[in-house]
């Protein structure tokens, strides 16, 4: 009988993270509030589609939603910061949901399309749950001071388990919206999904002992958009490229298990992407990180996820599923390691007055780039990749090789004092 030690040791940094007064609770909150981000899209779909009958009207409506998304989100994070996180998510998360029952109610009574997309605009407020728990952990294991360690080892663990939750809603949000939608009624997964995204953000808004202090901008103050600090361009641009690999590998599998004759399979094997992904995720967290510059991490973790998108590419020309799952399952490990230590590079670029917009900013460019992945994926594999589909599998391994090459631009660089004054 294998001892129970190694297991203990794994868990040990996980358990010391949930001995924070508090922590338990705001992360069940935030759980909550973050399971509707894998369901609105999918839900979405699936009922435009069945009322309508138009998948080109389905996927236009989500799609003008996250370009709302794109230039709303980091204007009500820049909020969160300056006014508090409870003051702030509360109302938001409720113009989102009203949006999405909004929504729901003029798809099941057939309205003209122009109201869907007009309704769906509104879930562009929506607060970015993941970056604010983030903040919170940042907030409990940050130095006092600019340019302050802090508890390095802590926030490396709660950035692995906020990602390896990413992975988890990612995962089981599109599989219950898809359950609700064909077994109660196709608006079924947008209203769970609205009733759970404010349910979850009240709970996690009344943890107040954990919200991190706003930051309100004094008269005169100038704003130094985060966009402007050094390095950041180049990293934004690395969580678009990586956006594009998860938004590319999504189409393309779904479209290579159809023309295989198994589109059912599809779900299934992009769930080992996600499981892989999220098990790398809580492995990497309870590990110690070694006492050196986030920078190169960040390089050797894009540059593995590079080398490792070879593999679905190689198991796809088999032509057999089977090869395909694994390849998938093992192409997901580094994913988690890339997306945690950029949140890091992140953390440690970006002033403590602006976590929540700089880290808004980064899921945006990552939604940006799944955006266009999936785009690139369809046209991939309805086009020049139709005869052959495993060739479209070269989109996501590209779009990685392209994450890699600007995380080469990446210098080691700290905050400037300049840059925490200008916030």
């Amino acid at each position: 009988m294998s001892s129970p030690r190694p297991l203990a040791a794994a868990l040990g940094p996980y358990r010391r993270l949930f001995a924070v007064p508090g922590a338990r609770a705001f992360t069940a909150g935030n759980l909550i509030a973050r399971l509707p981000m894998g369901m609105f899209s999918v839900s979405a779909v699936i009922m435009i589609a069945e009322r309508y009958g138009s998948y080109a009207l389905a996927g236009a409506v989500p799609a003008a939603g996250l370009a709302a998304t794109a230039v709303v989100a980091p204007l009500t994070a820049r909020l969160v910061d300056r006014r508090g996180q409870a003051r702030i998510a509360v109302p938001a998360a409720v113009i989102a949901a009203l949006g999405s029952l909004a929504l729901a109610l003029c798809v099941h009574v057939r309205a003209p399309a122009w109201t869907l997309f007009a309704a769906y605009v509104l879930t562009a407020t929506t607060p970015n749950t993941g970056g604010m728990s983030r903040a919170r952990w940042a907030h409990a294991f940050r130095g006092p001071d600019a340019g302050t360690p802090g508890d390095a080892a802590a926030l490396h663990t709660a950035n692995s388990f906020e990602q390896a939750a990413d992975e988890l809603c990612f995962m089981t949000g599109p599989v219950l919206a898809a359950l609700l939608c064909t077994a109660a009624f196709p608006e079924a997964g947008t209203v769970a999904g609205a009733v759970l995204l404010v349910t979850g953000i009240l709970l996690f808004a009344a943890q107040r002992a954990t919200e991190p202090p706003p930051r309100p901008r004094a008269p005169g103050e100038r704003t130094r958009s985060p966009l402007r600090l050094p390095g950041f361009p180049p990293l934004l641009a690395a969580f678009c490229c990586a956006g594009a690999v998860f938004g590319s590998m999504e189409v393309v599998t779904i479209a290579y298990a159809d023309r295989l004759g198994r589109p059912a399979a599809a779900g299934g094997i992009l769930a080992l992407l996600a499981a892989g992904s999220c098990l790398a995720g809580l492995a990497y967290g309870a590990r110690r990180p070694r006492d050196t510059a986030p920078e190169p991490v960040f390089r050797r973790c894009v540059a593995a996820m590079a080398a490792l998108m070879l593999l679905p590419l190689l198991a796809a020309a088999t032509g057999r599923l089977a090869l395909l799952a694994p390849a998938l399952l093992a192409a997901g490990m580094a994913t988690a390691p890339t997306m945690i230590t950029g949140m890091s590079l992140v953390q440690s670029r970006i002033p403590a007055g602006r976590l929540n917009e700089g880290m808004t900013l980064a899921v945006t460019a990552l939604l940006a780039g799944i955006a266009a992945g999936s785009a690139t994926g369809g046209w991939a594999a309805g086009g020049w990749a139709a005869g052959t589909p495993a060739a479209a599998y070269a989109v996501p391994l590209a779009a990685a090789t392209a994450a890699a090459l600007a995380a080469t631009a990446l210098r080691t660089a700290a905050i400037p004092a300049a840059a925490e004054r200008d916030v």
